[in-house]
């Protein structure tokens, strides 16, 4: 039987040993209560929580209390975008996101349209990157809450957070960015980026699933509103008990990043460098679907000419991948980032996402490209 081979990094990642080992204590002998600060108990879990906190606010160049823990980057993102647009503005505005964003973030959206708020929806091109002079033809009309993803979860390809940021601050709007996918292999700075709320989750991070945060700058902060009511233990934004070993994970991942991301970096450069180079020379007729260039270096999305993805992964059932295709009500749906690349849908029906991690290996690229190769002829 094959070895099994996963590269589907961007999907989900597994929780790094180190992180594991400091999570394990607060499910047993340290199972206190963090939001119960008069005995032992709850005050270990809670130096513990702030302890984590702390390390998530280090690492995008926060304050330690512009950080709150929540679910996960839905969540977080639901939180950004409805909170902000029901209780920042005190006129008129509106909002402005791009159409290859999470769904998370659309969904958002369109439930906030439905209350008659306005929302524009950027296009992007055949690189996916959006057009700076669109938003800010835009951004001159109104004030704003922009929402902008750093990086794609599905082509990979790096939004200017930089350049949008400045345009934000230059029209006084206030600046949002999903960063689950970019946080584990490029530098986030919330400061440099202009950034006054920003979404963040675990398991992306080589951390648990279930626990993610939002920085909400101090600058907003005291005017939102929180989207769960109870008893408000998150900086009142955010009702309900936290896990300390969630939030241990998550801020044990971001100690990590902050040492070695540079090294993981050139690790994925490397990798992608050496798919890119063999898929050339195994002469397998491929297409890039997004930027060459502006993109995260663990992600390739590729389409395989004239062939299906889903039938080709049944003849490699051993390696993890992902399609363009995400199943909904029983119903195949085409993605509705690659639709917005204005690409076929031979093209996209051909796609799939390859998205290494820290465990991959040229041995997994190998065998994948042989795979891809035998397909071929």
């Amino acid at each position: 039987m094959a070895k099994k081979i996963y590269l589907d990094y961007q999907a989900t990642t597994p929780v790094d040993p180190t992180v594991l080992e400091k999570m394990l204590p607060f499910f047993s002998e340290n199972f206190g209560n963090p939001h119960s600060n008069n005995h032992q108990y709850g005050k270990f879990a809670n130096d513990a929580v702030e302890d984590a906190r702390k390390a998530v606010a280090e690492l995008i160049n926060a304050e330690n209390e512009e950080i709150i823990f929540t679910s996960g980057a839905t969540e977080s993102n639901n939180f950004a975008i409805k909170s902000i647009a029901k209780n920042y503005f005190d006129k008129d505005f509106q909002i402005i996101t791009i159409n290859t964003e999470h769904k998370c973030v659309l969904e958002s959206c369109h439930s906030l349209e439905k209350e008659k708020f306005e929302v524009h929806y950027l296009e992007v091109n055949e690189d996916g990157l959006i057009n700076l002079n669109e938003l800010e033809t835009l951004l001159k009309n109104k004030p704003a809450l922009v929402s902008v993803m750093h990086v794609n979860n599905e082509i990979g390809v790096i939004q200017p957070l930089e350049e949008i940021g400045k345009l934000c601050k230059k029209h006084n709007a206030v600046f949002h960015s999903d960063v689950a996918q970019s946080l584990g292999c490029l530098e986030v700075d919330v400061k440099k980026f202009n950034l006054k709320a920003l979404s963040i989750s675990a398991h992306k991070i080589y951390g648990p699933k279930g626990v993610g945060a939002i920085y909400i700058s101090n600058d907003i902060k005291n005017t939102l509103r929180p989207l769960i009511d109870g008893g408000g233990q998150e900086k009142m934004l955010r009702s309900g008990t936290l896990s300390p070993a969630l939030c241990v994970g998550l801020g044990e991942a971001c100690k990590d990043l902050k040492k070695n991301r540079s090294q993981y970096f050139e690790h994925y450069k490397k990798l992608k460098s050496y798919i890119l180079s063999e898929l050339i020379k195994s002469k397998i007729d491929f297409v890039i679907n997004g930027s060459v260039e502006k993109r995260s270096p663990v992600n390739l999305n590729i389409c395989i000419t004239g062939k299906i993805a889903e039938q080709l992964f049944t003849f490699f059932p051993h390696i993890a991948l992902s399609t363009g295709a995400a199943c909904t009500s029983g119903t195949i749906v085409r993605s509705h980032v690659l639709s917005a690349l204005k690409i076929s849908d031979e093209q996209i029906d051909g796609s799939f996402r390859i998205s290494f991690g820290r465990q991959s290996s040229k041995e997994d690229i190998k065998e994948l490209l042989d795979c891809l190769i035998k397909i071929k002829s």
